[in-house]
């Protein structure tokens, strides 16, 4: 038997950009407040019956055609951005719709990006809450007012003022490849971003949020929508969480079939899937939250598709955020769903023994998304797992450094350093990039990598001499000085000389080391092809060891030859090589190393 399950709603944005408020003013309640700092700490799931969206959104719903058959609204609550990654369905979304929240005062943050970057890699449609509207200067306040009423009511200059900010993220969008448009002015939501204009903390604007979600999931999605209730239950693990009296818990989120009380379900756990039965179940009531309910849950017999739960059952210490739930209750359904999720897991889990990178994440979503980041960018990964940075992390990125230096690094996604690694890590100069934002992890880290190797070229630089040919003139009134040191006038005939760099003749004989290079009045450090200068040469006498119309080499040495052609390659124009290549000729008539560059 076929039904239409409720749509399950992500609400996404930059943290303290009024993703819980948002759900507060729907609910009546005040779980943003009592979140520490007012920051979501773990994923909620609430929800919202079709008669709650009703009572708010009133007639407003009318502007559909035909009944709205939704049974209501499962909305996720991130923390951030990075939960969303942890509600996968068969590899994509689990999400079928989502809501970006933009503080329009504040515009585009890290986290705003990063969730439109998931949104765009899963393909979720989505629907824009430009919030804080009340925040525009002088603006008239009105609780629970639909937006287009409300702005009616708003003075020319602050009607101006949002128009302004809304076009600033409408270009914004369009940067990122999106046509975007206030929702009343979208024509077509297939191919338009709507935006609508909100104040969660007053209410303004919600009722025109919840009928487009509404409108939209059964107009384009029914289909989507349409679920096997009878089917064995299929799900997310949400959050894994030590309840009182209950031991381990999870919060999973059934988006197929119907769960039953005393199923036998399989999920996956850090080295292997793990096999429960359901010893209890515990729904929120409708509007409360699974995170912080204000109620008692509901101990339920079963639970159908589309619902957030709570499942208490033996041995889910070691259950994995992220990972699939499926219901299984004969010895071939178990052992299928075991290969699912294993193969799921290890498909998503990395032990290459390569040299590349050790990645730690806190969900098996957000790893999955990591891991995919760093591959983009041709980052190598040795190993990628589920869990905090512990000692062996740290030691394995120390064997990886010896190998390369770049690669001998860790990434902590949303997890902590346990002591002991951070303190090895700090002593053996391990870096290691944490944090909850991934394009920011990645970004550190190649700034880092930018970093070290310019610091490592400047070394390389400093130890190398560059090619370089010389002529001196041959007047003799540009022999200003014959000895201790030689003063002549010279032209550089290919590449370039600075003080310090030995010379040698034509036949290989060295005859001493440019001490100062001068152009006019000035001493320089640098000469190149062109350039005609007084250079004084500590070791030869002008007529005895040199003479006004010879040609001059730098004396490159071996290690020189071999930093220029591997390391420095990129720094050296056409004049430089032609420099290398008559110095290699020069020098490969004692010495056989040479005769590949010449």
């Amino acid at each position: 038997m076929k039904r239409i399950r409720q749509p399950i709603i992500a609400v996404l944005g930059h943290v303290d950009h009024g993703k819980t408020t948002l759900l507060d003013r729907i609910r009546h309640t005040n779980v943003a407040g009592k979140e520490a700092g007012g920051i979501t700490q773990h994923i909620g799931a609430t929800e919202v019956p079709i008669e709650v969206v009703r009572e708010i959104a009133g007639p407003l719903l009318s502007l559909w055609k035909g009944e709205i058959k939704l049974p209501g609204l499962l909305f996720i609550d991130t923390p951030g951005h990075e939960a969303f990654t942890s509600l996968r369905a068969r590899g994509g979304s689990l999400a079928d719709l989502a809501i970006l929240i933009i503080d329009i005062n504040e515009g585009f943050q890290p986290q705003t990006l990063e969730s439109i970057e998931i949104l765009k890699k899963y393909r979720t449609p989505f629907i824009v809450a430009a919030n804080k509207i009340d925040r525009i200067k002088g603006w008239k306040v009105v609780e629970n007012e639909p937006f287009l009423v409300n702005f009616k009511k708003q003075d020319q200059r602050a009607q101006g003022e949002l128009e302004t900010k809304l076009w600033e993220v409408i270009g914004k969008f369009y940067e990122l490849g999106f046509q975007a448009n206030r929702f009343d002015r979208v024509k077509d939501f297939t191919k338009e971003l709507a935006i609508v204009p909100i104040s969660a903390k007053h209410g303004i604007g919600v009722a025109e949020l919840l009928v487009l979600i509404a409108g939209l999931s059964q107009k384009y999605l029914e289909e989507k929508l349409k679920i096997e209730v009878e089917g064995p239950a299929r799900g997310t693990i949400l959050e894994v969480r030590e309840e009182l009296g209950l031991g381990t818990t999870i919060d999973v989120i059934v988006y197929d079939g119907t769960l039953r009380k005393d199923d036998t379900i399989v999920v996956g756990g850090k080295d292997r899937a793990i096999v429960t039965k359901i010893r209890a179940l515990l729904k929120p009531k409708p509007l409360d939250e699974i995170r912080d309910p204000r109620f008692r849950f509901d101990q339920v017999d079963e639970v159908s598709a589309a619902a957030g739960i709570k499942i208490a059952a033996p041995g889910l210490d070691e259950a994995l955020a992220g990972s699939p739930v499926l219901a299984a209750n004969t010895p071939e359904e178990i052992e299928r769903a075991k290969e699912e999720i294993l193969s799921q897991i290890e498909r998503i889990k990395i032990e290459s023994g390569e040299i590349g990178v050790i990645v730690k994440a806190d969900t098996l979503g957000s790893l999955e998304a990591l891991s995919k980041e760093l591959q983009e960018k041709d980052i190598p990964i040795r190993k990628a797992d589920v869990g905090d940075i512990t000692k062996m992390d740290v030691m394995e990125a120390l064997s990886i450094r010896d190998e390369d230096e770049y690669l001998g690094v860790i990434f902590g996604f949303n997890v902590k350093v346990l002591e002991e690694a951070g303190e090895i890590a700090k002593t053996k100069g391990i870096p290691i990039f944490s944090g909850n934002i991934i394009y920011k992890l990645i970004e550190d880290y190649e700034a880092w990598r930018k970093e070290k190797e310019e610091a490592k070229k400047r070394e390389i630089l400093a130890q190398t001499r560059f090619p370089g040919v010389i002529r001196l003139y041959p007047d003799e009134r540009y022999v200003f000085r014959r000895r201790n040191p030689a003063i002549v006038g010279i032209e550089v005939i290919e590449g370039r000389i600075r003080p310090g760099y030995p010379l040698m003749k034509q036949n290989g004989e060295k005859i001493g080391v440019i001490k100062s290079i001068k152009n006019k009045d000035d001493f320089i450090n640098e000469a190149k092809k062109g350039d005609a200068v007084a250079v004084a040469i500590e070791g030869p006498t002008v007529g005895r060891h040199i003479h006004p119309g010879e040609t001059l080499y730098v004396d490159l040495s071996r290690d020189d030859a071999i930093r220029l052609v591997k390391e420095l390659k990129n720094e050296l124009d056409e004049t430089d090589i032609r420099a290398l290549r008559e110095i290699a000729r020069v020098k490969k008539v004692k010495d056989p190393f040479w005769a590949s560059l010449g």
